[in-house]
């Protein structure tokens, strides 16, 4: 638990209407004083160690949870296109929850402080922000065209499987509109890498570029079974997350989980292939796809069904493991709150910290 608790004179938070809920300017709903001139907001990976915060984060994974002595405490991750940092208010109530969403923008006053090497912001005053204030630009890792460029480049490379069962079943997939849509806007994850509009787009186009450069370096692997598997190998996310509030989990994706959920997806589209065609799918095939869809988290912990037991299953495991890693350590190098010195907060699911550099 963080030091500081109760120390705050909280302003207690509320929905100010469009007029009293601009981005950077203006008191925070009910605080006495004329409004102050616009201040460019920092980003998250900008925030000092010590320092007063007064500006707009959209809001994400808020709980209000009680600490050892039974007192309710606000806890929500506030972000940026930068990053995100938990924001903590103290002595909060249920109408502090309700007063925001997961996914609303939202204006906080309060500071930062460490803790057990982490930053955080201690919460004074929290309130939602009419999103017509704000510059969405600030927010979004990916723009419009960074998605339409990934999104051709996905097609060239799925381009590239010849004719056959697997160029049918990709053309079925891509058919799919909406299936398509969601696709582009999924985020890969709700915090630990690709957590963004578009991170599940980009964490697959990067998969299919390792995938075309890595294959021909092993014979034995099947290269197109190998890149249709890693276009697959996640789709079930497309249910299993959504955007629209914060990157978050849906009821059925806490329920049944995005293996689960890929393999059905898969299912239906093969049935598609051959309604389609009038020719069965190869039945060999759809089992590697299926396994390789089941078995690409590596082992049982990882959530795994079964571990991977072919070329191409062990390889889009590592591949994947490997992006999922370098694009997590990345957004820690670049996107985490700036503390002094050259290294990263201590991450306990990781068990390190990482150096930064210094200068």
């Amino acid at each position: 638990m963080a030091t500081g608790q109760g120390d705050s004179t909280a302003a207690r938070s509320g929905r100010p209407s469009a007029a009293d809920a601009e981005a950077t300017t203006g008191p925070v709903d009910g605080r006495p004083g004329g409004r102050r001139p616009a201040v460019k907001r920092r980003l998250v990976s900008e925030l000092p160690a010590q320092g007063s915060v007064d500006q707009v984060f959209l809001a994400t994974h808020k709980q209000l949870r009680p600490n050892r002595n039974g007192q309710l405490f606000l806890q929500v991750e506030l972000a940026d296109r930068s990053g995100s940092i938990t924001g903590r208010l103290w002595n909060a109530s249920t109408t502090d929850n309700d007063a925001f969403e997961d996914g609303d923008y939202v204006r906080v006053e309060g500071a930062t402080q460490l803790y057990a090497g982490n930053l955080q912001i201690i919460i004074s005053a929290i309130a939602r922000v009419d999103p017509r204030t704000v510059d969405e630009r600030e927010f979004a890792v990916l723009g419009p065209g960074d998605v339409e460029a990934l999104d051709g480049e996905l097609a060239a490379l799925l381009a590239t499987v010849p004719p056959g069962d697997l160029a049918d079943l990709v053309a079925e997939f891509r058919a799919d509109s909406q299936l398509m849509a969601t696709f582009r806007r999924s985020p890969a994850g709700v915090k630990q890498h690709h957590a963004h509009v578009g991170g599940l787009l980009l964490h697959v186009v990067t998969l299919l570029r390792l995938v075309d450069r890595v294959a021909p370096l092993y014979p034995a692997v099947d290269r197109d079974l190998l890149l249709v598997g890693a276009f697959i190998h996640d789709i079930g996310k497309t249910v299993e997350l959504e955007s629209e509030r914060g990157c978050s989990y849906t009821d059925v994706g806490q329920l049944v989980g995005h293996v689960v959920l890929g393999v059905e997806i898969l299912e239906e589209k093969i049935q598609g292939v051959q309604e389609r065609t009038g020719r069965e799918f190869d039945p060999a095939t759809a089992t590697r796809l299926k396994h390789m869809v089941v078995s690409h988290h590596g082992e049982y912990e990882y959530g795994a069904p079964r571990l991977p037991m072919t070329l191409e299953a062990i390889l889009l495991h590592q591949l994947d493991a490997l992006d999922a890693r370098v694009a997590g350590v990345t957004q820690l190098l670049e996107g985490g709150a700036a503390l002094d010195g050259g290294w990263t907060p201590f991450q306990q699911q990781l068990g390190r910290k990482f150096f930064k550099g210094r200068g």
